[in-house]
């Protein structure tokens, strides 16, 4: 029997800018709700490699919400929950289709925003 390893702080961070592209690739392709989830996947990725980092409780989805407002309050950055909360939005889309196109014409950079300062908070040496 093989066990699947664990995915380091590295692997979360490829996952999170793969699943970036691959949202990117979906909503050109008009396969808006392949796109919502994997913007979903990669914000959600994000955060499991921040809190990872700080060896913090990630595999459950209340617990990466929970790292969302650490890192917030940590990096006294009030941006974070709620562009965390517009990633949620396009996870709900992906099962729902509720998002109208404007609000994800909007949210997407604000979503790839959010990934991207996650994944920089990740990258730094450990606090």
């Amino acid at each position: 029997m093989t066990t699947k390893r664990s995915m380091t702080v590295e692997d979360h961070i490829r996952q999170a800018l793969e699943f970036l592209d691959h949202s990117d690739r979906e909503f050109e392709a008009g396969d808006e709700l392949q796109g919502s989830e994997k913007l979903w996947g990669a914000a959600s990725h994000a955060v499991m490699a921040a809190a990872k980092k700080r060896g913090w409780r990630f595999s459950k989805y209340n617990a990466r919400v929970a790292a969302v407002h650490a890192l917030a309050a940590e990096k006294n950055d009030d941006s974070l929950f709620p562009s965390f909360q517009v990633a949620r939005q396009f996870h709900s889309n992906f099962y729902h289709d509720v998002m109208e196109d404007n609000d994800i014409a909007n949210g997407r950079p604000v979503v790839h925003t959010f990934v991207h300062k996650i994944i920089a908070i990740a990258e730094e040496p450990a606090p």
